[in-house]
């Protein structure tokens, strides 16, 4: 579609805060325009149909307790399908089960067996779980901050059970497997993990940027269109089209923004992915496999077609291997020699779909961890994404609402 001249304002980016953005945008009843350069909306949440099967661009999942989903989004829409709650940790060639004795009962015995950390680690992790219920989240990001490992630490966790449960799967979810972002965060995903479900679309989490994008006026989104300058309150796009607005919205991830804007740099996260595609599954469990070895690379591991079916072929099943911080070399065969010491030989007879290696995964977010950072800058110039707040979808989109605010009341008084 043919580009505007002018608009109330531009959006340099499709991703989630963008889209957000954009949509407080268009409620207020001011004009904009969305320029994304890649063919599709969603920046790093986007899904990739090849022969058959969905691929999310890195192992990601949906978790329904973030409170901006209900805001934009109806999520019977999305056909969620979740994960049973809790985690299978593969350890001397086994799979045990950690469960949320609260949401699966049943799993109370076989948690409290499994050789993963001790009776009182347990205790303190249902200690952990009840003190985050009771606090209020905004206070959970105030306060002193210290890394992840050093407060899972003061809390009194063995070393074991920071090695065999938590460092995979914190290391996992914040693509850091030293454990060194904020607890801050920590304490924020766990509130989140043991109050709603983790999940993911039937279609992928590519669904939910196109929920976002679906509210937006025909017209508004312009795909295949890179910016090359965003100067004040002009945008020019790598074709040369100049757009005048009255605000300008940097919604790329960080590294991005900060070369487009001038702003201190943004430090990424890396994450490798490798998926791969069985004819048996070598679970049949809706969990997330943790790496409870220690040895790594690969620290998540999940059927996805045990949780959504329609991520693969019938007779097919899809299972994703997550690498934190590991982009480089032969990936698909790093991933096959740890997941063959797990399941033998027939993760040979396994067919690899596709390797992403994504160098900016998620913004580094360590102690003094401050988010909420701010979204205006100087001469009609905003910013947003998850590098202004929380490293997360939550904080995606909800950088995104506080700059759309930031830019309709800009727009209102002027």
């Amino acid at each position: 579609m043919t580009l505007p001249d002018r608009a109330d304002a531009v959006v340099v980016g499709a991703g989630l805060a963008g889209l957000c953005a954009a949509i407080e945008i268009q409620r207020a009843g001011f004009s904009v325009t969305v320029l994304e350069a890649q063919d599709d909306v969603g920046g790093r949440v986007r899904t990739d149909e090849v022969q058959g099967f969905l691929l999310d661009r890195g192992f990601q999942v949906l978790l329904t307790a973030y409170p901006e989903l209900s805001r934009y989004l109806n999520l019977d829409d999305l056909e969620l399908r979740p994960f049973d709650p809790g985690a299978l940790v593969w350890h001397n060639g086994r799979g045990h089960i950690v469960a949320d004795p609260f949401r699966a009962p049943l799993s109370l015995l076989a948690t409290a067996k499994a050789p993963i950390g001790s009776i009182a680690d347990k205790a303190r992790i249902a200690l952990l779980r009840a003190r985050l219920h009771r606090a209020n989240p905004r206070q959970l990001l105030r306060g002193i901050d210290v890394s992840t490992i050093e407060a899972l630490r003061a809390a009194g966790f063995s070393e074991r059970m920071v090695e065999r449960f938590f460092r995979p799967l914190f290391g996992g979810i914040q693509l850091d497997p030293h454990l060194a972002t904020s607890r801050r965060m920590f304490d924020i995903i766990f509130r989140s993990l043991s109050t709603g479900a983790s999940a993911v679309p039937a279609r992928g989490m590519g669904a939910i940027p196109r929920a976002l994008a679906h509210q937006l006026h025909a017209g508004v989104v312009h795909l295949n269109t890179a910016v090359r300058t965003a100067q004040h309150t002009r945008v020019v796009t790598e074709s040369d089209h100049h757009i005048d607005a009255r605000a300008v919205i940097i919604a790329t991830e960080g590294p991005s923004a900060a070369k487009l804007l001038g702003i201190a740099p943004v430090e990424s996260r890396a994450v490798g992915c490798v998926y791969f595609a069985a004819d048996q599954p070598p679970t049949k469990h809706k969990l997330v496999i943790l790496d409870g070895s220690g040895r790594g690379p690969v620290l998540n591991v999940a059927v996805m077609s045990n949780v959504a079916p329609s991520y693969a072929p019938v007779g097919k099943h899809l299972i994703a291997a997550a690498m934190p911080g590991h982009v480089d070399g032969d990936l698909e065969a790093t991933a096959r020699a740890q997941l063959r010491s797990w399941w033998g030989s027939s993760i040979d007879t396994w067919d690899h779909v596709h390797t992403y290696r994504i160098a900016h995964g998620g913004p580094v977010q360590q102690p003094p961890f401050s988010p909420k950072q701010a979204v205006s800058l100087s001469d009609g110039r905003f910013v947003c994404g998850d590098h202004r707040d929380t490293g997360s979808i939550q904080g995606a989109m909800y950088s995104g609402r506080r700059c759309g605010e930031a830019v309709v009341a800009a727009l209102r008084g002027s």
